[in-house]
């Protein structure tokens, strides 16, 4: 037999990695529309334990419930900003008492208009209690053989939610996946890139926060 070079080595685990994230996409899951899913999800995270992991990887949402998100296509980021801020007075309720949560949150170069604008969000949720890393895209890039990352999100009771978006970023509900088999490998590979990400507000300090105003979003 021909020994394994390190090379070999290290893409077979690519392979493996990329083989757990899409394997997600096949599992058996209870598809669940926006109605259903959102009162799901905040009860499995009331009464959760120990960590909720995120992974977010789009580089774009539609979000014309949220003001902020208006004001940002609308070309008018000092106001975006403003609101923003007034955000943050109710985001600590959403995190004290609850479980952990932690967000590997990936981010292209350069920035979408949107990217540009959650950032600053996600800085003031991790003000409030959030503990959210940054991933660069180069990290999950080997990963994504036929398509972008699945954007999931797990409890460590065996309870794993891929979220579901149209291609213009609109929120569709979720797949509800309980096999253990399915969830414990992605568990293990998204705890490994949050690992290796940068803290949030670090991040978004130094690289966001110089940055001019975003372009208008159509």
């Amino acid at each position: 037999m021909v020994p394994m070079t390190r090379v070999d080595r290290r893409d077979l685990k690519v392979v493996e990695v990329a083989e757990v994230f899409e394997r997600v996409r096949t599992a058996d899951a209870a598809v669940l529309p926006p109605e259903v899913y959102g009162p799901e999800f905040r009860a499995a995270y009331e009464s959760a334990e120990g960590v909720v992991w995120k992974l977010e990887r789009a580089q774009h949402f539609y979000e014309p419930y949220e003001p902020s998100w208006v004001a940002m296509t609308e070309g008018d980021w000092e106001r975006s900003l403003r609101l923003v801020g007034e955000m943050r007075a109710g985001f600590p309720a959403e995190y004290d008492g609850y479980a952990e949560f932690r967000r590997a949150r990936v981010v292209e170069w350069p920035l979408t208009p949107y990217m540009q604008w959650e950032l600053h969000v996600l800085a003031a949720r991790a003000d409030a209690g959030e503990r959210s890393r940054v991933v660069p895209a180069s990290a999950v890039r080997p990963f994504e053989r036929s398509r972008p990352l699945p954007e999931l999100l797990i409890f460590e009771s065996g309870l794993m939610y891929e979220v579901l978006y149209d291609g213009a970023g609109a929120h569709l509900g979720g797949r509800r996946i309980t096999d253990p088999e399915v969830i414990d490998p992605c568990l293990a590979a998204l705890t490994a890139l949050y690992d290796q990400g940068e803290e949030l507000r670090a991040y978004v300090h130094r690289e966001v926060g110089p940055l001019s105003a975003p372009a208008r979003t159509p």
